[in-house]
């Protein structure tokens, strides 16, 4: 996997579902297990474990690279035991409550990572990953390198975040990483950086909620919609590489949603301008 350049994240999750696997079978080496022992497998992760359908992709994925690349033997996917993908709309923060939250009594690193998650629509890893220098105040920009699928975008920095950013440079002074963490040269954590958001929204009372880090990205890409932005621009902001994953905000695209006039409302309106008297006779 090194060698065919996967990310270390991937590298570690396939390791671990291998490991997983070989637990649960600890008798037949991995490497003869056969369809049927595969998919009981998976028909446990969803009945005694309850998982979702992710955590079985994963485990399929990871036995479908470990047979193909390494063993050279054929594998076929059991995707007639994933569960249905349900649909379901993200959360998402109105514009009010992100005024309240900028209002409530935030330090000034807090802040800081809140304007930067609302302002850029960024992941909370790639977010991690952001550096010092990856500020760009003369083109008014966010240089993010090698983000989700291994791709450069720019992201927005409006004038407002670039102000708050360099107030919280002035305070904390980090060297190489824009959010460092408790160890020096180290950057934030992801679970740290969750937490800190989870603190922010505890400070401007939204914590019951469930509002987390990813809310932001939710709630940037919505509310460009509502004020007008096309939906291929938004797309690119993200980084998305299908269009059919940013078309899900049209579904919460509220300005466009409230001017729906409801075919009940809309019958008893044009009954109502029938009835209504004429001020004036009709030849």
């Amino acid at each position: 996997m090194t060698v065919g350049d996967y990310s270390p994240r991937s590298i570690s999750n396939y390791a671990r579902e291998i490991r997983f696997i070989g637990t649960y079978y600890p008798d037949i080496p991995v490497g003869e297990l056969k369809q049927e022992h595969i998919s009981a497998y998976v028909m446990y992760l969803k009945q005694t474990l309850g998982v979702g359908r992710d955590k079985c992709r994963m485990t399929a994925s990871a036995l479908c690279f470990l047979f193909k690349q390494v063993l050279k033997k054929p594998y076929e996917l059991p995707s007639k035991l994933y569960p249905k993908k349900a649909f379901t709309l993200p959360q998402v923060m109105s514009q009010e409550e992100v005024r309240q939250l900028f209002d409530a009594p935030l330090s000034i690193k807090q802040r800081a990572l809140c304007e930067v998650f609302y302002s850029t629509g960024i992941r909370l890893e790639e977010c991690t990953r952001l550096k010092v220098s990856d500020i760009d105040s003369k083109n008014m920009c966010i240089h993010l390198h090698q983000g989700k699928g291994r791709k450069d975008r720019k992201l927005l920095l409006s004038p407002r975040c670039l102000n708050t950013l360099r107030m919280y440079y002035r305070v904390h002074k980090p060297k190489q990483w824009l959010f460092e963490g408790h160890h020096a040269g180290m950057p934030m954590h992801p679970r740290s950086l969750g937490h800190a958001i989870t603190m922010c929204m505890k400070l401007a009372s939204l914590d019951g909620k469930g509002y987390s880090a990813h809310t932001f990205r939710h709630s940037f890409a919505t509310h460009l919609l509502d004020a007008g932005m096309d939906i291929h621009t938004i797309k690119t902001l993200l980084g998305h590489s299908k269009l059919e994953t940013t078309m899900i905000y049209l579904h919460l695209q509220s300005r466009k949603r409230m001017s729906i006039i409801s075919p009940l409302e809309a019958l008893y309106q044009r009954n109502e301008l029938e009835m209504a008297p004429l001020s004036t006779p009709v030849l």
